[in-house]
């Protein structure tokens, strides 16, 4: 089975779903009849580890007496044989192919428990009576996680679930360290790694080898792939890309990379990917490839050719899943946080609504990098097809849209698309908190299928959003992910501290203001990330902006991405690190709310100024609701059955028209005069989004006039009018 490209995502990224950086390039390299292979040899390498035949080798070499290890790893290392018997099933059940193990899991007696179940969070809160299931899969998790632990004290280091190696990937200004590494024996999961490799490249025996390193923790594996290609098959050309090599080698220098990859391509993959097949299939000189390094004369040279046109997103093809083994795939519940949970339970289609960022001004952010710079959304309509495609391909529903942020006017074009095609989907994605999420757009999103949305809150605190020059402030993230909550949708924030000149007293102010929102019922998940300054970001470039300092202006000849640096006006960052957290996972749990903050840290640290009300209070204070002529309107419900009544007053006969609503949950009646009962029920009729043509209020207004009616102001902010409001119709 000849294939022109192998594109390979190296060990490890996720569990439960495959990166989609392959699918992507797959999908790119069908619309140019390009053949293409590819393959997670990172879920591949889990599967045989975490097996009975994994595991009879792993243990093998190991006795409970026979070395200095510590008691949790002894004691494994006794229950071996309880592993061996039972790692199969467990992994089926991971699978969703042995449900009914789930009964068994959650029994005493099952799994063996090491460590990792000391830590056992309250599994009634998290899951309920009921939450058989989940309950079992994050049990099950505990019980790989302790066979991991095994593995790093006794086999391998630098193993783990969805990294491997990272250390040597963070910012290794120099490749000293990771090149010596390269040089020595084979780890076992190296060899189980080598293993799986041999066999494919014998059996597609590629023309080119195409290694996407997302992360740190796939980049020693991908070093270790690209160097036994090169070694045992010297005329097939390897090629790196992802968003490790667009972050963190952009300034790569060292020639010994080159013993590795022959090409390492930065930004988008497309156009690079073509051209670097055309010049393997010597239609292309090499001096007219596309944003590619390589090694000429023993030199490291960067071939840009910026004349040569990137692809339009409309042009790229839709994501191409097949070759994946997507029914092996394993859902794992490692920490017991909601949007954590999305992230490593199910399998995801993963798509993207907009090439880049719309916003693109956060000064943390690498905005000066084209993959968040060049700003280019995909029509709803596109999406849509797209979408479908996907679903017939893998049979799954689910998309995780992987946007920077996500814009919330091309959000509403593609619910009312899904809507229109009366797609059953369901959809999750990033967002910024800004305005336009309405009461009303987020149940739009609702219906059609979106489940949750994670943003950044960032620092809670109004001097520090309008320094990173976030666009919003905190009274207005929590008007946002108030109707994101109450439309049913889940909110996850990013919270960061350790920002420049970030004071104690603003971390402090910072947790008060997240303990509120979670109080008062605005987020449900959250997580917290210490500031890093990168290269690429405004607070990268120029530090002196932001009141902090440079440890060195030294460029590394390997990776450079993160910038170790100074703040003399700050405080220590790092002491707050363990109290904010803890006190997140409690405030998750829904407790401790009465807590004063001083109790999360042991330490002195500022009492906070935020008055205890202030969420509360922001979220009183919001503008009354009004709609432009040119907004849209929407009814989401069912046309209404009517029937009418004559009522008489003073000695006048009137005909009432009675509407009466059936939606999935209850029946309700309005009363209107019949002449506006019989227009309302066709003008809903029209506003559904199972019509192609959206109206606006104008557009609403104007039929309004149209039928001989008045005063459309007056019924449409009527009592019967207001009423339908709560059951699905909506100005957008």
């Amino acid at each position: 089975m000849n294939k022109t490209v192998f594109a390979i995502t190296p060990p490890f990224t996720q569990l439960n779903t495959p990166y989609p950086a392959t699918a992507y390039i797959k999908g790119f390299l069908n619309t140019k009849n390009i053949s293409c292979f590819h393959a997670d040899l990172g879920i591949e390498v889990i599967l045989a580890l975490f097996s009975k035949k994994g595991l009879i080798e792993l243990f093998d070499p190991l006795t409970p007496d026979g070395g200095t290890f510590s008691t949790n790893v002894t004691r494994i290392i006794a229950l071996k044989d309880d592993y061996i018997n039972t790692i199969d099933a467990v992994i089926l059940f991971l699978q969703g192919k042995n449900p009914t193990l789930s009964h068994v899991i959650c029994q005493d007696n099952f799994l063996p428990e090491a460590s990792r179940f000391a830590q056992l969070d309250d599994l009634d809160w998290a899951f309920g009576s009921m939450g058989n299931q989940d309950k079992a899969k994050h049990l099950a998790t505990l019980y790989l996680e302790d066979i991991s632990d095994l593995i790093m004290e006794c086999i391998d280091p630098h193993f783990g679930f969805s990294r491997y190696a990272e250390r040597l990937g963070r910012s290794a200004n120099s490749f000293d360290e990771l090149y010596d590494i390269l040089q020595q024996e084979y780890t076992y999961i190296d060899k189980l790694l080598i293993k799986i490799l041999e066999v494919r490249m014998k059996e597609l025996l590629p023309k080119m080898v195409a290694i996407s390193v997302p992360f740190p923790g796939n980049l020693y594996s991908a070093f270790r792939i690209g160097q036994w290609v090169k070694k045992h098959y010297p005329t097939v050309k390897v090629a790196m890309g992802g968003g490790f090599a667009n972050t963190e080698l952009r300034s790569l220098s060292d020639a010994r990379v080159f013993e590795f990859f022959d090409f390492i391509t930065l930004d988008d993959g497309e156009a690079p990917i073509e051209n670097l097949v055309e010049y393997i299939e010597n239609k292309r000189p090499l001096e007219h490839l596309k944003r590619a390094f390589t090694l000429i004369n023993g030199e490291v040279s960067y071939i840009n050719n910026s004349t040569i046109k990137d692809y339009k997103q409309s042009e790229v093809g839709t994501p191409d899943y097949s070759d994946l083994l997507l029914d092996k795939y394993i859902s794992v519940i490692e920490i017991v946080n909601p949007m954590h949970r999305m992230w490593s339970d199910g399998r995801w289609n993963k798509l993207t609504m907009a090439h880049g960022c719309y916003w693109g001004k956060c000064t943390f952010c690498d905005i000066s990098l084209d993959y968040i710079k060049i700003y280019e959304p995909i029509a709803a309509n596109l999406l849509c097809n797209r979408m479908e495609e996907m679903i017939a391909q893998t049979g799954e529903n689910g998309f995780h849209f992987v946007d920077e942020a996500a814009p919330p006017a091309l959000m509403r074009a593609l619910a009312l698309e899904i809507l229109h095609r009366k797609l059953t989907v369901t959809w999750w994605t990033n967002i910024r908190f800004e305005k336009s999420f309405s009461r009303d757009l987020c149940l739009l999103l609702k219906a059609s299928g979106c489940i949750a949305v994670s943003g950044g809150l960032e620092v809670a605190s109004d001097r520090l959003l309008d320094l990173i020059q976030k666009g919003v402030t905190v009274a207005q993230v929590a008007q946002v992910t108030r109707n994101f909550t109450e439309a049913g949708i889940m909110v996850h924030a990013y919270l960061m501290y350790g920002f420049p000149t970030q004071t104690a007293q603003e971390t402090i102010d910072s947790l008060e203001m997240v303990r509120q929102m979670f109080e008062i019922g605005t987020l449900q998940s959250g997580f917290w990330h210490q500031f890093a300054m990168t290269a690429h970001s405004p607070v990268g470039l120029y530090p002196e902006q932001f009141g902090v300092k440079k440890e060195s202006n030294i460029i590394g000849t390997f990776a450079n991405n993160d910038i170790v640096h100074s703040d003399p006006t700050g405080t220590n960052h790092d002491e707050f690190s363990y109290g904010l957290k803890k006190s997140l996972l409690n405030f998750m749990h829904g407790i401790c709310f009465d807590y004063p903050l001083q109790q999360w840290f042991d330490f002195k640290v500022p009492r906070t100024k935020i008055p205890k009300n202030y969420i509360e209070n922001a979220l009183l204070n919001e503008e009354p609701f009004t709609l432009k002529p040119s907004a849209k309107v929407v009814w989401l419900g069912k046309k209404p059955s009517i029937n009418y009544t004559n009522t008489t007053k003073k000695g006048q006969v009137f005909q009432t028209a009675n509407l009466i609503f059936y939606d999935k949950k209850e029946t309700f009646s309005i009363k209107v005069n019949k002449i506006q009962g019989d227009w309302l029920r066709e003008i809903l009729d029209k506003i559904s989004p199972k019509n192609a043509k959206t109206y606006t209020l104008q557009e609403v207004k104007t039929d309004y006039e149209t039928a001989g009616l008045e005063d459309f102001e007056l019924f449409w902010y009527n009592k019967p009018t207001i009423t339908l409001r709560d059951f699905g119709l909506l100005g957008l």
